[in-house]
This record gives C-alpha cells, structure tokens and sequence, in this order.
C-alpha cells in the first residue's frame, strides 16, 4: 500500500505540472497549480520515506486529500483540455482504493469521482458526456484492478487465518530490510510456536485445532504494533516481523501479547537484525531462540541475543582453551565382525550449565560463525589422536568427520585439511567427509568442487542421513560419493515394518550395484544388527556396537589379535 500510494502520487503530480505547464502560460491560476502539483511531489516522497511506519488508519486521510487536490486542480485549470487531463486523476485515486475492503473501496471511489465530476460540470465547459466518459474508464479500472489486488492478495494469504502466509511474509521481510539498510531504524523477528498442538489436534480433532489458530490470529492481529506483520508459515508455527524495533523491545510486545491468551501454550523466539544479516539468518537465529526455549521446557519467550550470544561467547573460550573434546562412536564392519572404524563427534561441558547437547552448540556454532573453528578443531584432534594410536599400536581407524555446508563453501577449506594432514601425518585414504543430503541438494557449486577437489587427493565422502528429507536416487549417480549412511530414524523401524526392511534391501542392493558402501547408523538392538546382517549391509553404528566415548575406552572395543584393522572398501 505504501509503495503504490508513493508511487500514485509521484506520477500524479508529474503528471500536473506537465499539464500545467502545457496550458496557457498566462493563467493566473498556474502558480496555484504548479504549487498542488509540488505539494503532491513532496507527499510522495514523505510517503517512501515514512509511509511504512503509518497506521492503516492514516491511508483512508491520503485518498481524500489526493481527491481535494484533483477538485482543486480541475476548478482552476485554464481550458477544458487541462481540466480532464487533472481530472483523470481521479483514475489513481480509484486504484489506492482498491487495497481497501470492499465496502470502504467503494465509499472512497465514489467520493472521488462524484466530487470531480462535479468540478468538471461546475466549469461549464466540459460537457456531460466527457464526464461520464471519464466516469466510466474509472470504474471500469478500478474493477479490473479489485479484481488484481484481491487474486494477488490470495496468493499471499493463509485461507485459514486471513494473515500473510510464508509467501507474503517473505516478501513484506525483503521489503523491511531493504527499508532497514536504507535507513539504518531497526528491525526484529520472531517465531511463534503453539505448545503441544499435535496432541490437541489428535485428542480433539482438527476443527478445535483450527479454531485454535483462528483465535490465536485474531488476538495478535488485533494486539499487535503497526506496521508490525503476523503469518502463518505452517502447521502451529507462526512468523512475527517487527519493523522498526529492537530485539528487547520486540521481546516486550511478544510477551505482551502472548499474554492476552494465557490458556493456550505458546513459545516464542526473537531476534533482531543485525548489519550483514540475510533474511535466512535473521529467521535461523530466531528459531535458535525458539529451539531454546523449548529445550528449557516450552510456554516462555526467549531472545536469541542473550543467553544464546552468552554460549557462543563461552563456546569460542573453550575452543581457545580446548575444552571442547572429541569422542568416537566405533563403525563395525559386519562381514568380518571387526571394528574398522568412528565417527569423530564434538563433546562439551560447560562449567556452569554441564554437558552441552551437541545439536545446541553445534547450532550456536553455525549462527555465530563458529563453525569452521569447531570443525577444524574436532578434525585436527581427531587426526591427532588417531595418529598417536597407530603410531603406538600399529593400529588405523578410518575417521568419519561432519563438514558443514559453510565449511565446504569456503574457498580456503581444502587448503586448511591440507595443512592439518601435514601436520599431523594422518592420511587423506583414512579420511571420511560426511555431509548431509541438504547441502548435497542445494548443489552450491563451491562446496561441489571442494569434494571434487578433496576425493582427488584420496579423502572419501559420505551422504549422511540418507533416506530422510532430501533423499533423491538420482544425485547419487552425480555426486562424487563413496558411502551412504542411513538415517537413524530409517534403521530404527527395519525390524517391526516388512516394507520398510524390504526397502533396506533394496537399497543395500543398489548401493552396492553402483559401488556404494552401506553405513546404518542407530543400531541399538541384537534383532536390528541381524536384520542389517541379512540383506548384506556392510557396516554399522549405534549404541548396539559402542556409544561415543574416548578414544582410549574404544580402543578396548578392537581385536587385539589383529595386528592391523582392516580397511574399509572402497
């Protein structure tokens, strides 16, 4: 509304001072015109640069005082010509109605045209039948555009709720922080999660769980700040942007307004924008303090910079001091029942909180730009600690370490495993890179050729977590891939559902088909680790065969008959 009100009154009062200054040079009325025609220039630029932060209330003023300035204009305009000219005018007047509803559409629209088609009469020189002409166009405009507006409108709304959906919310988000950059005002986000809603839908039916949300939008939207803007992304999750304010003020109106239904459970996480800050970050960092919240038990509201700013300060000390240490969860080959490999994952107790969920400080890593450090570190000890066995005992376990798409994407990243190698005389040929099938879909063509550039020197990669989210039979004849590794969730059913086993062999097959080797991880139980047997998977992982420990305790796992483990293959 803001942007086409702005845009209206530009081109409306070009559009009378050219009319103006096409007529008789030597009215008396021209300075009049010249001056409306000025003051409306100045009325768009206030609108681009202010138009945002007004009320809704404040465009019903706009549409009558553009109206009064085309009746004003019509009046004193030298020559018949001129004056239809101004007078059709009235056509963008008729359009800013239309973002109205429609009862208000049409007061606003007949005001207009029956005040200037009264000016136009009033003349004397103009006669009927040009006015009802010009009549006529308008309606006829202002119904098409109704029509436009209300298609546009459905397109970005949630049918639901009548808020925004994710559409309309992402892109009223472009619009508010290209505003943000432009004038440097702040600006914040939040995430708005219904508490147990599932189990509400499931006790009492989706018609109470609708209802549920219906009134929850109705509350908010009622409640909340202009220009402040509620959607629904999905499901019980709803998407809260809060121009113009501050993460702790945004904060206040969040808790204010969560408050007005204190019977329905709610956690809410904010976060304000910071400079640099893409629209995904902002919304990452604000599910981060969502995530928070939940983890600490729901129905509260949490800002994501504090106690989150607080870990990821506390997180970058104890890499500084390394504090955070590195534990390995045994890889068992299954044909040879022999321990031939671990995954490397990242442990750390904090002094004050205890030990820190890995999916927490892993998330705060990523939004705080802690990831590289964090996998560098869990690499290079890894590499070290292994290193240091082999060294000792003869002994050499392939590694499986976790890379992020950020890591990938750095162009810098091979260079920095290069280094690490060298320094710790662990070899590429040992080395398992495993990444998640998002990024592998996201197909970033720096990450892409950095796992190009990384099998060729001999390191192995790994699609981790597949058969989840992202799973596409097609990329793995395109990526350069070695191992997939089974989702947790996905082996965890293979024993109680025939057709989910009948997938794994299936599965198991093409992997090895195309030269795959297989990896289930989320063993747990004797009956899963002789299903996996049976359908010729190659190796496992899970608390069935070892839970991740230190090195020392999984080196008590190994057959110390065996001189040397053997590899795994290729």
């Amino acid at each position: 509304m803001t942007r086409t009100l702005a845009v209206l009154y530009l081109i409306g009062g070009t559009t009378g001072m050219l009319a103006t200054f096409g007529a008789d040079p030597g009215s008396p009325s021209r300075p009049v015109l010249v001056t409306l025609a000025g003051g409306v220039l100045v009325g768009a630029a206030i609108a681009f640069r202010w138009g945002q932060r007004w009320p809704r209330q404040a465009f019903h003023v706009a549409i009558p005082l553009a109206t009064a300035v085309v009746v004003a204009a019509v009046t004193l305009s030298p020559d018949p010509v001129t004056a239809v000219v101004i007078g059709s005018l009235v056509s963008f007047i008729a359009i800013d109605a239309c973002f109205f509803s429609l009862r208000l559409a049409v007061v606003h629209v007949l005001a207009a045209l029956g005040s200037v088609t009264t000016a136009l009469l009033l003349r004397g020189d103009v006669a009927l039948p040009t006015a009802l002409a010009l009549v006529a166009v308008v309606i006829g405009l202002s119904t098409v555009t109704r029509a436009l507006v209300m298609c546009a409108s459905s397109a970005s709304r949630d049918p639901l709720t009548g808020l925004a959906n994710r559409r309309g919310f992402d892109q009223a988000m472009d619009q508010s922080m290209a505003a943000a950059a432009r004038t440097g005002e702040p600006m914040s986000a939040a995430l708005l999660d219904l508490d147990h809603f599932k189990a509400l839908n499931d006790s009492q039916g989706h018609d109470v769980g609708d209802r549920v949300l219906q009134r929850v939008a109705d509350v908010w939207r009622t409640a909340l700040p202009a220009p402040a803007l509620l959607a629904r992304h999905g499901g019980d999750e709803f998407a809260l942007l809060l121009p113009g304010l501050t993460g702790p003020a945004a904060l206040d109106v969040v808790r204010r307004v969560r408050a007005l239904h204190p019977d329905i459970g709610m956690s809410c996480g904010v976060a304000e924008h910071r400079p640099g800050d893409s629209a995904a970050q902002l919304m990452r960092r604000a599910d981060l303090a969502l995530y928070g919240v939940k983890a600490a038990g729901r129905g509260g509201c949490r800002l994501e910079c504090g106690p989150t700013s607080d870990l990821a300060t506390d997180l970058a000390a104890a890499l500084d001091t390394g504090a955070v240490t590195v534990h390995f969860q045994p890889i068992l080959d299954l044909r040879a029942d022999e321990v031939v490999g671990v995954e490397a994952l990242a442990r750390w107790t904090h002094p004050e909180r205890g030990p820190v969920p890995p999916d927490e400080f892993v998330a705060v890593a990523e939004q705080h730009g802690l990831m590289p450090r964090l996998g560098e570190h869990v690499f290079r000890t890894a590499c070290t600690e292994l290193a240091a066995l082999h060294a000792a005992t003869g002994r050499r376990l392939r590694v499986g370490i976790n890379v992020s798409g950020r890591e990938l994407s750095d162009p810098g990243y091979a260079q920095r495993v290069r280094a690490v190698l060298a320094e710790t005389g662990w070899r590429a040929g040992e080395t398992v890179l495993e990444v998640t099938e998002s990024l592998l879909e996201a197909e970033s063509s720096v990450a892409v050729a950095t796992l190009h550039e990384l099998r060729a020197l001999g390191f192995i990669v790994a699609i981790d977590d597949f058969g989840t989210g992202y799973s596409s039979l097609s990329r793995l004849d395109t990526l350069p891939l070695d191992i997939l590794k089974l989702d947790a969730s996905f082996t965890a059913t293979i024993t109680s559902s025939p057709r989910r086993a009948t997938m794994l062999r299936s599965i198991v097959g093409m992997a090895h088909g195309l030269g795959l080797d297989v990896v289930a991880e989320g063993v747990e139980t004797a009956e899963q680790d002789a299903q996996l047997r049976a359908v010729g998977c190659s190796f496992g992982q899970g608390w069935h065969f070892g839970r991740p420990a230190p090195l020392a305790d999984v080196v008590e796992l190994l057959d110390i008959r065996s001189a040397r483990a053997p590899a795994l293959p290729v």
